[in-house]
C-alpha cells in the first residue's frame, strides 16, 4: 500500500473508532481487550496518536516517552480523542517525504512507517470499539488486512523482542484463501524469519493455518483465536505462535 492509502485509511478508521466508542459508551467493557473499558481504549489510542504526532512534527530522532492522558470522561474524552486523531492525520499529511524520525523498526522511510503503523493501530482498535458496542463488525478490506499481516510478521516479529522461539526448528505457513497471499514463518531460537511466497503446496510446512485475509489479520493481531481457523499439520506450532506472539 502507498502512503496516501495508509493516510486515507487512518483518517477513516479514527472517525469510525470514535463513532463505535460513543455508541458503546465509556463504561462498556471491551471483550477483545480483557480488563479494559471503552474509556481505557480511547485514552490509550489517543495517547498513541499524540505521541506519534509530537515525534513527527519535531522530527525527533529518539523515542520519546508518551505523555499521560488527562483523566477525562464522557463527551470531553471523545472530543479530545477526535482532536488528537485529526492532528495526527494533519501532521502526517504535512510531513516532508524525506521525514527522518524515530521508528519502531526499519522501513523505507519514516513517513511510510508511521502512516502504516497508525493506520493499523487505529484499525485494530476500531475492532476493539466495535466489540464493545456489539453487533456486526465492519469488514477489513483484504488489501489492508494483507498489509497488516506483512507489518506484523516481517516487522514486529523480526525484532529481537519477539518471544516466538523454539529449540526445535518449525515452519508455520499462513495462507489467505481469498487473496492467495502466503507467508512462511520459520521458527527457531532466533526471531521468526518470514518469507512472502507465491501460493503453492503445503508439504514443507509443519503447520498451515488458513483463512480469509481479514480472519488471519485479526487472529494474528490477537482479536480472534488463531485456533478457531482451519489448520493442518502439527497444531502445536500454531499454539506456540498463539501463546507467545503478543507484541511487546
Amino acid at each position: 500500500m502507498e502512503i496516501s492509502e495508509h493516510l486515507d485509511a487512518l483518517g477513516a478508521e479514527g472517525l469510525a473508532l470514535a463513532s463505535a466508542a460513543r455508541e458503546a459508551g465509556p463504561e462498556a467493557l471491551v471483550p477483545t481487550c480483557p480488563g479494559w473499558r471503552v474509556r481505557d481504549l480511547i485514552r490509550h489510542t489517543g495517547m498513541v496518536h499524540r505521541w506519534v504526532t509530537g515525534m513527527v512534527v519535531d522530527e525527533s530522532r529518539t523515542c520519546r516517552e508518551a505523555a499521560d492522558e488527562p483523566a477525562l470522561d464522557g463527551e470531553a474524552l471523545f472530543e479530545r480523542f477526535t482532536e488528537g486523531h485529526r492532528l495526527l492525520v494533519e501532521a502526517l499529511r504535512a510531513a516532508p517525504a524525506g521525514l527522518e524520525c524515530w521508528t519502531v523498526f526499519p522501513a523505507r522511510s519514516s513517513l511510510a512507517f508511521w502512516a502504516r503503523r497508525q493506520a493499523h493501530e487505529t484499525r485494530i482498535h476500531r475492532v476493539d470499539a466495535e466489540s464493545a458496542r456489539g453487533g456486526a463488525r465492519t469488514p477489513v478490506a483484504p488489501a489492508l488486512a494483507e498489509d497488516g499481516i506483512d507489518e506484523l510478521l516481517a516487522g514486529f516479529h523480526a525484532r529481537d523482542r519477539s518471544r516466538v522461539r523454539t529449540d526445535s526448528p518449525r515452519t508455520l505457513r499462513i495462507r489467505a484463501v481469498d487473496t492467495e497471499a502466503v507467508w512462511t514463518v520459520r521458527l527457531s531460537t532466533a526471531p521468526p524469519l518470514t518469507l512472502r511466497e507465491a501460493a503453492g503446496p503445503d508439504e514443507s510446512a509443519d503447520c498451515t493455518v488458513s483463512g480469509t485475509a481479514e480472519q488471519l489479520y485479526l487472529a494474528l493481531w490477537n482479536r480472534l483465536p488463531l485456533s478457531s481457523l482451519h489448520a493442518t499439520g502439527d497444531r502445536a506450532v500454531a499454539a506456540l505462535w498463539e501463546e507467545n506472539s503478543a507484541v511487546v
